[in-house]
């Protein structure tokens, strides 16, 4: 059973009424959720409104944030186990679940009912065994839907639009319109963030920005990438569970018989390459200091040899400060279990038949 807190109870009025109209009508088995979230949203708007009246004011004269470090790289690839273990350096901050889920109040709700809202946490991220904590680092794909930027997740919230959503967001198949305000609710999203996190250097995962690279070095000239990648077979498999795992816990919307009606293989099959190409364009003239490329499967088999190796090219300082944090959290690691799938022979031939060059450049097998 889906949990009655939605993610749209961190949105604000104007923003969720959009969405709403936009995507009628909601299943009503769901009308508890977007009851609640306009509940919420209700009852947090004049909060809300005191935090961005005073959060703009202080902008006036604020000094620039830090650039971030993005980590990048297609869904289910390790961008996540990264971002956890860089995460123990005290040098980074990031973005909390709390702040995930109430973007419009890190700095005024979430400081003041912290204790309170953290036992509102899942256990687990829903498509894996990865706990949820407090602490544990978040994308800004969640926040970013929230606060109105066109994303995949409305699609997952909005299934009948599910692939014009997807092809808006991950293939910016939208109007110059869409990316200004995503740039708008990035930029001011990270800022608030980067308070609540002591203006530290944040590290900032999505596997949408893949294919942002261009975008973000716009925004943030100094900022530097990591790609990290994974054998594809493995990748296709765990994306296409990650996609139906989260469809029943977040959808306001029926979407018949997982997968044939909804086309999150086709997506997938297409998206990988386009994703992939994208950054190698746009990555082609960073120095070394601002892109580095990590394989994961390197990552897993000698985790501290690697990410010296990363903090040496980026530049990033107080490696061996850290390193006993990211030994401590390794060991916590050692009866973590990851999920398994089984590959069959027309999976194994989709793959290969779009991913190819892919599997070849990085010399994978299916037994990698």
């Amino acid at each position: 059973m889906a949990s009655l807190f939605h993610p749209l109870c961190g949105s604000n009025l104007d923003s969720l009424l959009k969405l709403l109209l936009a995507n009628q009508p909601v299943a009503l088995n769901r009308c508890p959720q977007v009851a609640l979230a306009l509940a919420v949203a209700l009852a947090r708007w004049p909060f809300s409104t005191a935090e961005r009246i005073l959060f703009d004011r202080s902008q006036r004269q604020a000094a620039p944030m830090p650039a971030p470090i993005f980590i990048v790289g297609y869904w289910r690839s390790g961008t996540t186990h990264l971002h956890n273990l860089m995460a123990q350096a005290q040098q980074f901050g990031y973005i909390t679940p709390l702040a995930t889920g109430l973007p419009w109040d890190i700095l005024g709700i979430v400081r003041a009912l912290e204790p309170l809202l953290e036992q509102a946490l899942p256990q687990d991220r829903y498509v894996d065994n990865v706990a949820v904590t407090p602490s544990s680092p978040q994308e800004d794909s969640i926040p970013l839907a929230t606060m109105g930027a066109e994303s995949y997740y409305h699609g997952l919230y909005f299934p009948k639009q599910f692939e014009a959503y997807f092809r808006r967001d991950v293939f910016q198949a939208g109007n110059e319109a869409d990316l200004e305000q995503w740039r708008r609710l990035h930029c001011y999203l990270l800022r608030k963030v980067s308070i609540h996190q002591g203006q530290r250097t944040l590290l900032v995962k999505n596997p949408v920005y893949t294919g942002y690279v261009r975008h973000l070095r716009q925004l943030w000239p100094t900022a530097k990438f990591i790609h990290i990648y994974r054998n594809p077979y493995r990748v296709f498999l765990s994306a296409r569970h990650y996609f139906t795992r989260l469809l029943p816990e977040l959808a306001l919307q029926s979407y018949g018989n997982l997968p044939g009606d909804l086309p999150i293989e086709p997506l997938i099959l297409e998206s990988y390459p386009y994703l992939l190409q994208a950054l190698k364009t746009d990555s082609a003239d960073l120095p070394p200091h601002q892109f580095a490329e990590l394989r994961f499967e390197d990552l897993q088999a000698n985790p501290i040899h690697q990410l010296k190796t990363l903090f040496e090219q980026l530049e990033l300082p107080d490696f061996q400060v850290a390193r006993p944090r990211f030994e401590r959290y390794l060991a916590e690691l050692q009866d973590y279990r990851q999920n398994h799938y089984a590959l069959d022979a027309e999976t194994i031939a989709k793959v290969e038949t779009h991913w190819y060059p892919y599997i070849q450049q990085g010399g994978y097998s299916l037994t990698d």
